[in-house]
């Protein structure tokens, strides 16, 4: 079962990222060395493609990324995933995100989980886990669903396949079009207080992770 359930997820993010691959300067070829944060990575493109804004501010706010980099790489037609990739990467190894965009213009050939590897964060380390752990807690700030792999499900207990929220793809389904999310913004859904105004894990008034 959970074969197939691999298997249906690695379909549905390649085919979300695919659709759009020629039309990114490198095209889509993430190769990160875990198949599901290739997956999540194809489906920012679909969001941030189509929410531009919030996709800019979760970068600024939660992921020390310039501002004007962001919307530059966007104008230049980088992958969303790549831009979130090449930011996450570069704030756990204390560099800035231009050091690893750069390396990332250079040598994209060889793909994100060689260049991860290079600089000392191994695809399948506690190091690359918690990149990829990372990336639910951006979803949750959107407010877009996404499905855990069963490592994620033991950090994320109760969690299971995802927020249970309808959209059109049924909730945890790679590429459903949530709205664009609060990315720090008014009321949300956490307990603890946000890097930047009140988004879903601010302070707000909001019912504790995974409510409704």
């Amino acid at each position: 079962m959970r074969r197939l359930l691999a298997t249906a997820l690695l379909t549905a993010g390649l085919a979300a990222g695919t659709a759009s691959a020629q039309t990114f300067t490198f095209g889509w070829n993430p190769r990160s060395g875990d198949t599901w944060v290739d997956v999540w990575l194809g489906d920012m493109n679909r969001y941030g493609s189509r929410y531009r804004d919030p996709f800019v501010d979760e970068m600024v706010r939660y992921h020390a990324a310039p501002r004007d980099l962001v919307v530059d790489l966007l104008g230049r037609r980088w992958a969303p995933g790549d831009i979130y990739f090449a930011c996450a990467l570069a704030q756990a190894i204390g560099r800035p995100c231009r050091y690893v965009v750069d390396i990332y213009e250079r040598d994209h050939g060889q793909g994100w989980g060689n260049i991860a590897k290079r600089l000392g964060i191994k695809p399948g380390s506690a190091q690359f886990h918690q990149l990829k752990r990372g990336m639910v807690p951006s979803y949750d700030r959107w407010g877009r669903p996404i499905e855990l792999d069963a490592q994620l499900q033991r950090d994320f207990p109760g969690r299971g396949k995802g927020p249970h929220r309808d959209d059109d793809r049924g909730p945890g389904k790679p590429g459903g079009d949530r709205g664009p999310g609060n990315s720090g913004k008014a009321h949300g859904n956490g307990g603890g207080h946000g890097n930047e105004g009140h988004g879903n894990e601010g302070k707000g008034k909001g019912k504790g992770k995974g409510g409704h």
